[in-house]
């Protein structure tokens, strides 16, 4: 069977799409290596998407993933791990040795956390060193944590974590704070979170289980030693692009797009936090993948 349209990402960008295409009239199929949802599934409390209010990350996740296998969308939870995207028919291999074959390829593979590449991270990973402060932020009720980053999401998770922990220490490579004005501001208004400028981290330590963070005062050299029962790591984000390279164009990683969505393969779009682009939030995303999905419409509309 060769589909119309094949989406490789069940995140917001890629569920989006899915929905527009549908409801253009055409068959499509989501490929998704792990949890439909992508990132959002990490945020508490979604409160900016216009007209929505407040919801969790979950609950989105789930009705956007409703609504799209309401409109007929095929999901598949396979890793997508090569394509082949020039031609009037591409062709996608999973890691289970499957193929598919689409008249129209939308990629929306999003990004993953950045790890902090120092002695510890990975050996204490599960034990008390994590990317997802709301999945593992309970497991330290009432204990002391620390978040690494200076961007909106780690303002966000020291904010929360501030509310289940004791003591929330927060630690800026830089003297200043590069999220949102809001964000700053409740951080900076939290008695429970300490904030540490100029400093980087330099090992996680701890027999079987995270006991302290070492870290280094960028400026005065000074080095110090935090008693921490968790490390909530928070340094920037990667996208999943590598099976791209060479075959799209890109920038830094990110396939490059415009607001179209249009990649330099006829037949081919990009969707979500794997483009290039300035702002990377849910409400773009969403977008992103509407616009995909239309431009892949019209593509075979042609």
């Amino acid at each position: 069977m060769i589909y119309d349209i094949a989406i490789i990402g069940a995140g917001p960008a890629g569920l989006s799409a899915a929905i527009y295409a549908q409801r253009a009239g055409f068959n499509t199929i989501t490929f998704e290596a792990n949890v439909h949802g992508g990132q959002i599934i990490n945020t508490p409390e979604v409160e900016n998407y216009p007209a929505l209010g407040k919801v969790s990350g979950v609950e989105y996740a789930m009705s956007i993933y409703e609504q799209a296998v309401g409109f007929g969308a095929t999901i598949e939870y396979k890793a997508v791990t090569d394509t082949q995207l020039e031609g009037e028919i591409k062709t996608l291999k999973c890691a289970d040795g499957s193929e598919y074959q689409a008249k129209a390829v939308i990629i929306a593979t999003g990004v993953v956390r950045r790890k902090l590449e120092i002695p510890g991270e990975d050996r204490l990973l599960g034990a008390g060193v994590s990317y997802c402060a709301t999945c593992d932020g309970l497991f330290f009720k009432d204990k002391t944590a620390v978040v690494v980053g200076g961007g909106n999401t780690a303002l966000e998770d020291a904010v929360y974590l501030a509310s289940v922990c004791e003591k929330v220490y927060l630690i800026h490579r830089r003297d200043e704070f590069r999220g949102a004005k809001h964000e700053v501001a409740k951080v900076l208004s939290n008695p429970k979170i300490e904030i540490l400028y100029d400093t980087i981290p330099l090992s996680i330590d701890g027999m079987g289980k995270v006991e302290s963070l070492r870290v280094k005062n960028v400026k005065t050299e000074e080095e110090r030693v935090l008693a921490t029962s968790a490390v909530f790591v928070a340094v920037g984000l990667i996208p999943q692009n590598d099976m791209f390279a060479g075959k799209v164009d890109m920038t830094d990683g990110y396939i490059s797009a415009d607001e179209s969505c249009t990649t330099n393969i006829p037949g081919v779009f990009v969707a979500g936090d794997t483009r290039t682009k300035s702002l990377r939030q849910l409400v773009t995303a969403t977008a992103d993948g509407a616009i995909a999905g239309t431009a892949a419409a019209n593509y075979l509309f042609e």
